[in-house]
């Protein structure tokens, strides 16, 4: 049965800024954003719309998992809706057999921005277990990308 996970957030971004380094950025950025947990990032299918898969290699942060897979399953820039399935590795290799995250992109001002997150994720046992520091990493990862955007490169 898939559970999910709710949260959002205020970041000092605009939305447009915001929008450009999620959907269509998210490659370069993640790397330099985050060097320790993230060693690169490459596009293996796609143009970074619906159906795009990346591939994100690990870095020493991050000692669980080496790389992960994710196939964008939602994407409209009407909205600036985006959603990042995994697809191999990362919370698959740790018991879970569907893990999801969804940004919900909303202008709240003109360099303001609220992200709405629903993670989605399935346990691949009959244990009821959540990924662990989901919602605090997802929203760790939301403001490394704030700061990233607002300041640049460490």
């Amino acid at each position: 049965m898939i559970k999910e996970v709710k949260t959002q957030v205020n970041v000092e971004v605009g939305v447009d800024v915001l929008w450009k380094a999620l959907a269509k950025d998210l490659k370069e950025i993640l790397p330099k954003m985050m060097p320790n947990l993230v060693k690169d990032a490459d596009m293996l299918e796609g143009d970074g719309g619906l159906g795009t898969i990346y591939l994100f290699n690990f870095g020493p942060g991050i000692k669980t998992v080496t790389y992960q897979k994710e196939r964008v399953s939602e994407f409209d820039e009407s909205v600036h809706r985006i959603g990042l399935e995994v697809i191999e590795g990362g919370h698959l290799d740790h018991g879970f057999s569907h893990h999801k995250a969804t940004f919900q992109l909303t202008s709240t001002g003109e360099q303001e921005s609220l992200i709405n997150v629903k993670i989605s994720y399935e346990s691949a046992t009959e244990e009821d277990i959540m990924p662990p520091n989901t919602p605090s990493s997802t929203l760790l990862f939301i403001k490394n990308l704030e700061n990233y955007l607002v300041h640049g490169a460490p």
